[in-house]
């Protein structure tokens, strides 16, 4: 089942959670760290997934939040980007209706296919009341939403058996 827009934005109102201040320290005291791919239109959509999974023991790199990016995206945006995604422990692809026409996310996920093992790439399908983004991807990789215990769960579309995100 798809996460709401409107659960992600509830979400949004209670804060962050802080597991972690850096993607150093997470690593250090073996927080699990994720590279989340999305849309810069989501910002709002993007805090409330960092507090649902801040709850789960996630760190998550969010690139606009990163100050040494350069200011205008370029070669070295595309070089900083893709160092993250080999560093962090997963990638995620937060599938909004803004991330599956954004011309950065396709190159993202794309690398990402070739760097990392594909268990650690998932898609966050999103429903927003007009229907559901993220399909596409979902016979690619395992997803995260919900499971019948209302956690957040991860699994392969053809897998019924989930893995509650806190144990991966």
């Amino acid at each position: 089942m798809p996460i709401s827009i409107r659960t992600l934005e509830e979400k949004a109102a209670l804060g962050r959670t802080v597991v972690a201040k850096s993607l150093t320290e997470a690593r250090q005291i073996g927080v699990k760290t994720a590279f989340l791919c999305h849309s810069h239109l989501d910002e709002r959509l993007v805090a409330g997934l960092e507090r649902h999974l801040g709850d789960e023991g996630w760190r998550l790199y969010i690139d606009w939040r990163d100050n040494t990016m350069p200011v205008t995206p370029n070669r070295e945006t595309a070089r900083r980007i893709q160092q993250k995604i080999i560093d962090c422990n997963y990638f995620l692809f937060l599938a909004t209706a803004n991330s599956t026409r954004s011309r950065w996310c396709p190159w993202e996920i794309g690398f990402a296919d070739g760097r990392k093992d594909l268990p650690s790439i998932f898609i966050i399908p999103t429903e927003d009341g007009q229907g559901s983004h993220g399909n596409e991807y979902l016979q690619l990789y395992r997803r995260i939403d919900y499971m019948t215990n209302n956690r957040l769960g991860a699994w392969f579309s053809e897998d019924p058996a989930a893995t509650a995100v806190r144990n991966l």
